[in-house]
């Protein structure tokens, strides 16, 4: 058995999103959202995915959207490289989820709660090694929730996640490890398997069930995202070069006055790895013919 990665966003629509998937959905939402309390019962998917219809490269809103048997809305969304203004976009989704439930002249009380379910293949929050991290309204200093918890973000960072298949303890475990390895798999393992709404999920992104047309747009799709992932950890890196060779250069300055065109450039073309080692190494340095020394050897 070979399978799609639910990574990306067109097969994660075709897993989650579809009519056949709502057992699905309700599994994941449970196990992520109420902590595997089968609060949920049923939901309705809106805009579902047709298996039978290949998306386009044109389509590019891919965000689930279900209706709970409450009439909460849950907007489920995977990401897997970091944007712009990322953050300000959950929360305008969500928002505008919350205010597009009311025509002109509707009551308040007819709003019902907005959940937004975001799982991110980069790291988000850095402030705690906890993969899964949700949001509500609450006071600033006694830390008491707001009457009415009608705006919840909850966020799962996938690279955070690092259990494997026989670590895998409770039912969100094995949803996020669905998630991040599926593509890995050759087999359903039977601790996946014993859930049957994972094992359908699984079966569902068996390659060897769908059609070409729809292979090669997930494949094309994968490529595009993993290309723009690439661009912006391209730029990330070209950013982080860039100021550390200008922490290299005060540091030489600071110590030895004006430097050299010749050192200046050949410090221009140094690694990251270099540069960082650079940095650490000056103060060992007695004159500029040890910094040219020190770049002769790299």
């Amino acid at each position: 058995m070979k399978f799609i990665s639910p990574k990306v966003d067109y097969a994660f629509k075709k897993i989650f999103g579809s009519e056949q998937s709502k057992e699905i959905l309700i599994s994941f939402l449970n196990a992520i959202i109420y902590g595997e309390e089968k609060i949920i019962q049923s939901l309705t998917i809106v805009n579902p995915y047709n298996p039978g219809q290949a998306m386009t490269l044109k389509d590019t809103y891919l965000d689930i959207k279900a209706v709970l048997y409450d009439g909460s809305i849950v907007v489920i969304e995977m990401q897997i490289a970091r944007v712009s203004a990322f953050s300000k976009r959950v929360i305008y989704n969500l928002s505008k989820a919350y205010s597009n439930q009311l025509g002109i002249g509707e009551e308040y009380l007819s709003l019902t709660p907005v959940i937004a379910v975001t799982i991110t293949d980069f790291i988000l929050f850095n402030q705690t090694p906890d993969v899964i991290n949700q949001f509500v309204f609450q006071e600033k200093n006694k830390k008491f929730e707001y009457p009415d918890v009608e705006l919840q973000l909850i966020f799962i960072e996938l690279p955070k996640f690092k259990k494997t298949l026989s670590e895998l303890n409770s039912l969100s475990d094995k949803w996020i490890y669905f998630i991040k390895e599926a593509a890995t798999l050759d087999t359903i393992p039977d601790s996946l398997g014993e859930v049957s709404e994972i094992e359908l999920a699984l079966n569902i992104a068996n390659q060897a069930k769908m059609t070409v047309e729809e292979l090669e747009v997930v494949d094309r799709r994968g490529i595009m995202l993993q290309d723009e992932k690439g661009r912006i950890t391209y730029a990330e890196e070209q950013g982080r070069i860039k100021q550390t060779i200008a922490l290299a250069m005060r540091l030489l300055k600071k110590r030895f006055g004006e430097i050299p065109v010749a050192i200046t450039s050949r410090v221009g073309n140094l690694s990251l790895e270099n540069l960082e080692s650079l940095t650490e190494d000056i103060l060992d340095f007695e004159s500029l013919q040890d910094v040219e020394s020190w770049l002769e050897g790299r």
